[in-house]
């Protein structure tokens, strides 16, 4: 268990920021810590939370202990290894957000909502996270909210396998017609989540054991602020963008990481 730091000064914070990043990642080894530009990947993410200014505490919630060094030399905190039931392929997230949330009131910790980060997104800025919980803050009748691009892949074109015959995802009509026969201008925008950020409050979790309560605030993100590592392809693609623009990463102030 690390040291504990002290809490921040400003007492005006309500939020906490926790960042997932477990080991067991199959299709991308290790794909939190991969080496980006002289610092692991999770370092931008804890260095773009810290930056904000907007955190109580920010928290990285890993069930290995190398990835818990790198966290805390990049300044994040971890308060207990996430235990490894909590840290499997199929772990849903409300399992580890629920263990963060108990570890950090047993630790003195009081706030009333969180922020979940995830580390494989790189491009995800201080001023994305200061945008969000700007957002949150003017609709107080949101129980959560989760970042969205508009997608070109319309759900309303899609089709489920059962043997060889094909069922429409969305079975649903323009007047007379199907979706699937719909020109797709003509059907309603759709939009899908992305890695930028979540953003929930704490009593979702503590009394109804979910993350995103029951109403839940679209944040529109553009460009690369939802990007997302989740196969090779897209380690090809961020060393792609990289070299488009060399000064997209949040800056990291520490210096790199190396293994005592």
């Amino acid at each position: 268990m690390s040291s504990m730091p002290s809490k921040s000064s400003n007492s005006d914070l309500t939020t906490v920021c926790l960042i997932p990043a477990r080991s067991g990642s199959k299709r991308v080894a290790h794909k939190n810590i991969l080496d980006i530009n002289g610092h692991p990947l999770l370092a931008y993410t804890i260095s773009a939370a810290l930056d904000s200014a907007e955190f109580l505490a920010v928290v990285v919630s890993t069930d290995d202990e190398r990835y818990a060094d790198i966290a805390r030399h990049y300044g994040a905190l971890v308060l207990e290894l996430r235990p490894s039931e909590l840290a499997r392929d199929g772990s849903p997230d409300i399992d580890w957000v629920e263990f963060e949330i108990r570890q950090l009131h047993k630790s003195g910790y009081s706030f009333d909502q969180f922020a979940l980060l995830r580390p494989t997104n790189p491009f995800r800025s201080k001023a994305t996270i200061k945008r969000a919980l700007e957002h949150f803050r003017r609709n107080q009748w949101a129980d959560s909210l989760r970042a969205v691009e508009r997608t070109s892949l319309h759900p309303g074109k899609m089709w489920v396998k059962r043997g060889e015959q094909l069922f429409p995802v969305l079975p649903v009509q323009s007047g007379s017609t199907d979706w699937f026969s719909s020109p797709t201008q003509t059907l309603p925008e759709v939009w899908v989540q992305n890695a930028s950020l979540e953003i929930s409050r704490v009593p979702n979790v503590t009394t109804q054991r979910n993350i995103t309560g029951n109403r839940i605030l679209g944040f529109e993100t553009s460009d690369l602020e939802g990007f997302d590592i989740n196969s090779p392809e897209d380690v090809v693609l961020l060393t792609h963008y990289l070299r488009q623009s060399p000064n997209a990463l949040p800056t990291v102030k520490s210096h790199p990481y190396s293994a005592k």
